[in-house]
């Protein structure tokens, strides 16, 4: 058998384990919590406010962040994309006609654990993940507030260029919240940044009768077998990710039969996002 055909049916295999693996067995879930993410994303239509919602899994000693879009966007393309094999040896992939892909900006999945806050995005054919600390410098207010009929007290960070307001809930010991922020004795509430341009708040709570045998729903794809690398770098892989597209793709070995233009098209839309773009990390 020709070595490149060998090559890429054995990466056909692996993108097919990778779309249809299971959940995560080994993580029983004891808390299921949807966030609403309001976000001014763009600098140069700054009155828009992005709307997502995101979930938050908890397992026995660590806890998942994911956009829910995300989550439902990975079991539509698990069930849909069809390959096949060109006379060149390279690889077609095509969604079943008539499929809907939900759309995400935020295709991150976030561990939250009491040692640290790990961080995972796919880049490329790859998926990179780097380590932080918990964040250990919040400043505890002496201010209490009801939000959505839960006690909340105040807490206070600054965290990558950005100053926050947490309201955290010690009648939910969990010290777990959305994005990377963790380490407070609670649930986090709602965090804003000061500017108001980063707003996640909590909207939904699973009851706990409800979570009996059920397990964490994201992927184990999403955050297993990834490449290790510092935030820095990460930062640096995914630009040139999206500098090159179609080099990325092309190197292996895959081409899409939506063409050329819309790769190009896609180039000149990250392009403007990049220009324009307000990120939740300034620093």
């Amino acid at each position: 058998m020709d070595y490149t055909k060998k090559l890429f049916q054995l990466l056909a295999l692996f993108i097919s384990i990778l779309f249809y693996s299971q959940s995560d067995k080994n993580d029983a879930l004891h808390g299921n919590f949807t966030y609403v993410l309001k976000a001014k994303l763009n600098k140069q239509t700054p009155d828009y406010i992005h709307e997502e919602f995101f979930s938050l899994q908890v397992g026995e000693k660590r806890a998942f962040f994911a956009s829910t879009q995300s989550i439902k966007k990975d079991s539509v393309l698990g069930k849909s994309y069809v390959m096949g094999n060109n006379p060149d040896g390279s690889i077609t992939i095509n969604l079943k006609n008539g499929t809907s892909v939900p759309k995400t900006k935020f295709p991150y999945t976030i561990i939250q654990s009491n040692e640290k806050v790990q961080y995972f995005q796919p880049v490329g054919m790859a998926v990179l993940t780097y380590q932080e600390p918990v964040i250990g410098n919040w400043k505890l207010i002496d201010e209490v507030k009801a939000i959505n009929a839960i006690n909340c007290k105040r807490a206070e960070v600054t965290y990558k260029g950005r100053n926050w307001i947490a309201w955290y809930s010690t009648e939910i010991p969990l010290p777990y919240g959305p994005y990377k922020f963790s380490g407070l004795p609670g649930l986090i509430i709602k965090i804003t940044d000061e500017k108001g341009e980063y707003d996640f708040e909590l909207i939904k709570s699973v009851p706990t009768s409800q979570l009996a045998g059920k397990s964490i729903s994201i992927k184990k794809t999403r955050y297993t077998e990834a490449v290790e690398t510092t935030q820095s770098k990460f930062e640096q892989a995914l630009k040139a990710s999206n500098d090159n597209i179609a080099g990325v793709l092309a190197s292996s070995g895959t081409t899409i039969l939506s063409g050329q233009e819309k790769i190009n098209q896609r180039q000149k839309e990250l392009d403007l996002i990049r220009k324009y773009l307000n990120p939740i990390e300034l620093e």
